[in-house]
């Protein structure tokens, strides 16, 4: 077996000395990351086409592990915003001169080395580097073996940028094999802190091993309610723009809540989703005002509480928004639901009592994103509540230190 410690300490040393350059240096790392890309579009098409010729076109992941010419134009625009982006470093937090003297002050600092474990998305390499290095942290990184060639083109590429700018190639690790993981997730003397990226199987892994402090970036079973009072065309474009924009990522509808007494409009609702190839999967009421359409099959007790990652979704019928808020408390993931209504009271209530990363009105999920949020890229979605949630950038990968400055005071 391969002993990994030696790997590790050198991610650990280039950290630290990362404390040493400016953001101007990062910046322009970034930049450099980022016209490479753009020069090596080609070279990444061929690796990520030698991956997908190893998966289904049918596989939920397939989608993710795709990069096109597009993608990967959106990937150097996000490098370029992160570039742009005002450092996290050095910001005071907190300050103030205590009754004896002493000068006290809160500063944000890198957390050192961030491991980042994901499946079949290469995108991530770029996201998480960008991020990590912006805010002064060695990184990581632990693909999936679906995506072992396209990651191993992208992370050569940031390793020959790297040595141009005269930074170790440690900056970014790429893990490998199944014992790589294993020995990350317990190297708590070199690495700072786990982010796990991908399925819940994948999450629950690196809970139940890991020694290292973990953030989950938590599976998203995403839910629409249409209220009573919703506006018809408004809900129409927005569940079918959360469930069909694409269809394998986590702030992807899962599930539609309708108000009983919308049973009627049920069709016009779900006929565009049908019309995109989508399989809906009734529950008894819905079921029966839906028959006149195609690909309605009966609901499961497996329906609700599901993250299909595909055009797959559940409907049910609620009575009211009590209800709704019910069900979502039951079955919901706590990453992204959203309310449609045009009853101010309804939002308020939906806003305020949903228990989950984003919540929104009279908008689709597929918002939750860190770039849409202004945040020029994310590491993960946290669906959990300790130290981050929701979209995870450059202000929730940093960490902080106290400064403390006297003058020969002593305590009594």
């Amino acid at each position: 077996m391969t002993d990994y410690t030696s790997s590790f300490a050198a991610v650990r040393e280039a950290g630290r000395k990362l404390l040493t350059i400016g953001d101007e240096a990062i910046q322009a790392i970034l930049l450099d990351v980022a016209s490479t890309t753009e020069q090596s579009v080609p070279a990444l098409l061929s690796a990520n086409a030698s991956d997908l010729q190893r998966m289904s076109p049918d596989d939920p992941r397939y989608d993710r592990l795709r990069l096109t010419e597009q993608r990967l134009a959106d990937i150097v625009h996000d490098l370029r915003a992160v570039a742009s982006l005002p450092s996290p470093l050095g910001r005071v937090l907190r300050e103030s001169t205590l009754p004896n003297g002493l000068q006290i002050t809160r500063v944000s600092v890198p957390f050192g080395v961030i491991g980042i474990i994901f499946e079949a998305r290469p995108n991530v390499c770029f996201d998480c580097f960008s991020l990590c290095l912006k805010a002064g942290s060695a990184c990581i990184l632990k693909g999936g073996s679906d995506a072992r060639d396209t990651c191993q083109a992208i992370v050569s590429l940031i390793h020959e940028v790297l040595r141009r700018h005269g930074l170790p190639e440690e900056t970014v690790l790429l893990l490998t094999s199944h014992e790589a993981t294993d020995q990350l997730l317990t190297a708590h003397a070199y690495v700072d802190l786990i982010i796990p990226r991908g399925s819940q199987r994948l999450i629950d892994y690196v809970r139940t091993n890991a020694r290292v402090p973990v953030i989950e970036t938590g599976a998203g079973v995403v839910h629409a309610y249409v209220d009573r009072a919703a506006d018809l065309q408004m809900a129409t474009t927005i569940v079918l723009n959360a469930k069909t924009r694409r269809v394998s990522v986590c702030n992807a509808l899962d599930c539609m809540l309708v108000h009983s007494n919308l049973l009627s409009a049920l069709p016009s609702l779900c006929r565009p989703l049908v019309e995109k190839g989508v399989v809906i999967e009734a529950d008894s009421r819905a079921f029966e005002a839906l028959n006149s359409l195609p690909n309605i099959v009966p609901a499961t007790e497996k329906s609700f509480g599901t993250e299909f990652l595909s055009m797959r979704m559940a409907v049910g019928v609620v009575d009211s928004l009590d209800q709704a808020l019910s069900h979502i408390a039951r079955y919901g993931s706590g990453h992204s639901e959203t309310i449609v209504t045009e009853d101010e009271d309804a939002a308020c209530r939906f806003l305020h009592e949903v228990d989950a990363a984003c919540v929104y009105h009279n908008a689709p999920t597929s918002f939750t994103d860190g770039a849409q949020f202004g945040l020029g890229a994310e590491i993960g979605i946290s669906t959990q509540k300790l130290h981050a949630r929701g979209p995870m950038a450059l202000e929730e990968i940093v960490t902080y230190k106290w400064l403390i400055r006297g003058e020969g005071q002593i305590r009594a």
